[in-house]
C-alpha cells in the first residue's frame, strides 16, 4: 500500500484533477500561446521547445488555424538512471478561429529558438485608414 500525503487544499480543486497522478491525465501538454496585434497583422507566438521544425504542422481549415505537433522522448541508454522526470512528451493540437478581417492566403510561419511565430495579415479593407475632413 502506498502512503499518500494529505493536502487540506485538495478539496478546492475538481475531482478529476486530484486523480491525475493515478490516471496519467496530467501528462497531456499544450504549448503556451500569445496572440497580439502588431501593426496590420495578427501574430500568434507558441512556445514549442524541444520540438523539431518538421514535427510541427500549421494548417488552415474553414477559417480555423490549427497548430499541431509532437514532442518525442529522447532515447535512453543502459547506463542512464532517471531520478526525476518532469518534462512532458506527446502530441498536441491547438486551434484558433480567425476573424473575417484576415487574409488567409498570406499567412506565414517562422520557427526560432523554440518559438513558433505565425503572422496573419489583415485584408486591405480591414486596415484602419484616415479619412480627410473637408471644409464646407
Amino acid at each position: 500500500m502506498r502512503l499518500v500525503h494529505w493536502d487540506p487544499f485538495q478539496d478546492l480543486f475538481p475531482t478529476s484533477r486530484r486523480f491525475q497522478p493515478l490516471t496519467g491525465a496530467g501528462n497531456a501538454w499544450t504549448p503556451a500561446v500569445d496572440i497580439i496585434e502588431q501593426g496590420d497583422d495578427l501574430v500568434i507566438r507558441a512556445e514549442v521547445p524541444g520540438i523539431e521544425r518538421d514535427a510541427i504542422e500549421v494548417k488552415l481549415e474553414d477559417n480555423t488555424l490549427i497548430l499541431s505537433g509532437k514532442r518525442v522522448r529522447e532515447t535512453e541508454t543502459d547506463d542512464t538512471r532517471t531520478y526525476r522526470r518532469e518534462r512532458v512528451y506527446g502530441s498536441f493540437v491547438r486551434s484558433f478561429g480567425l476573424p473575417k478581417t484576415v487574409d488567409a492566403t498570406r499567412i506565414s510561419a517562422t520557427y526560432k529558438n523554440g518559438v513558433l511565430e505565425i503572422t496573419i495579415p489583415k485584408v486591405e479593407e480591414a486596415k484602419p485608414r484616415k479619412i480627410d475632413i473637408k471644409v464646407a
